[in-house]
């Protein structure tokens, strides 16, 4: 099971804060985006396994933790860059498929292109979760949109927009849903995906994690 959440950098979501997060709802792996130094005490604080990247010139950036190994360190791949901010994802293989923890632009069609890399640094099965910043369908070629439908986020604290979502390609997903809110302008999105050869997420990909 995946949980994603967009932390709101320093008046958000704290270091204790995910910590609550993960001992409720104990997911495999926890996405996350706009992640600053204070997260990075998470794996002294808990354990488990915990890699952050930051975007170039920028205080936060994109993080991931798992109570198993990654099968491979997350790999940093540059996307295009927006006007004033520029973006990375980051890329976790956990065995059976591999996952893209993502914070796009943006701009509606600049996130569309960087959307169009990921797909090509992800395996036939992989998947895309974070906050896409995108209204609208994602329209990427060979994937589907299998996240949850309710909103995640209320623009200007008023519409709420669902800008937290998950792509998948070559996975079924066989739970999807937003949870409540916590202390950030974003709620977290819980996903559990298995491989099109019924190989679920959990338990059989965390045998893979080792």
């Amino acid at each position: 099971m995946i949980v994603s959440w967009n932390l709101l950098r320093t008046i958000g979501a704290s270091l204790d804060d995910v910590i609550r997060l993960i001992d409720t709802e104990r997911p495999d792996l926890l996405l996350m985006q706009e992640a600053t130094t204070a997260i990075d005490r998470l794996q002294d604080r808990i354990g488990g396994h915990y890699a952050r990247s930051p975007l170039p010139g920028r205080i936060h950036g994109v993080a991931c933790w798992s109570p198993h190994p990654f099968r491979n360190p997350p790999t940093v791949h540059p996307l295009q860059p927006g006007t004033l901010i520029r973006r990375v994802c980051q890329v976790i293989d956990i065995g059976p498929f591999s996952v893209a923890n993502v914070h796009l632009s943006h701009g509606q069609m600049l996130n569309r292109r960087q959307l169009r890399l990921i797909a090509t640094l992800l395996p036939p099965a992989g998947a895309v979760l974070g906050d896409f910043n995108l209204l609208g369908p994602a329209l990427l070629p060979g994937f589907r949109d299998v996240g949850p439908r309710g909103a995640t986020h209320r623009m200007v604290d008023m519409v709420p927009i669902r800008l937290d979502r998950c792509l998948a390609r070559g996975l079924d997903c066989t739970e999807a849903r937003v949870l409540p809110h916590l202390p950030s302008d974003h709620h977290p999105i819980r996903v559990a995906l298995r491989t099109r050869a019924h190989h679920h997420v959990q338990p059989d990909a965390v045998a893979t994690y080792r």
